[in-house]
């Protein structure tokens, strides 16, 4: 009997286990995948989607607004850079740490080869709104908490469409990380 229950009661709790793990885990993926696209679309109406235009006439820089806002969204390209960006950070003269970002410029479709040809004055620009950034402490402490990058993607996006124009409709950080020295 005991030999039947050590063999038992394991097998009684993996299926269990299991049994529960897929209720709660077949729900909560579809879940949380459809709460993060409403909680993304919510704070999309500040960063993503249709509200790009928006933004592009309340900065004065946009070039239609709300009959283009569907199609926008479908005439919408990404430049991505090759190369990533390494923001040195300085402490006391000393270099404590490296900021390795990668990023990203959404742009009208037809806007693609301009923004390509100004590759190097558009890197040179956001590499230095985050020299910066790096400079004023923007990248100490939790650099990551959704004011400081709000803070970064406003001070990129100013420094994007400075260099390039009108047609940078948002800089998008795809990597960002802090290799401490």
């Amino acid at each position: 009997m005991k030999k039947i229950l050590l063999i038992l009661v394991p097998l009684l709790a993996f299926l269990g286990g299991a049994v529960g793990g897929d209720m709660l885990g077949g729900s909560k993926p579809a879940e949380p995948a459809q709460g993060d696209v409403a909680t993304a679309a919510e704070p999309g109406a500040a960063e993503t989607g249709d509200p790009a235009p928006d933004h592009g006439s309340e900065d004065g820089g946009g070039e239609g607004g709300g009959g283009e806002a569907a199609d926008t969204g479908a005439s919408l390209d990404w430049f991505a850079f090759p190369n990533q960006f390494f923001v040195p950070i300085l402490r006391n003269g000393t270099p404590s740490a490296i900021m390795i970002l990668s990023l990203s410029v959404e742009m009208p479709a037809a806007a693609r080869a301009e923004i390509e040809a100004q590759e190097h004055r558009l890197r040179n620009a956001l590499l230095n709104a985050l020299m910066i950034e790096a400079n004023t402490g923007g990248f100490d402490g939790n650099f990551t908490a959704e004011p400081a990058m709000q803070r970064l993607r406003a001070a990129l996006l100013a420094a994007g469409r400075k260099a390039a124009g009108p047609n940078v409709r948002r800089i998008l950080i795809e990597d960002i990380g802090q290799q401490i020295q």
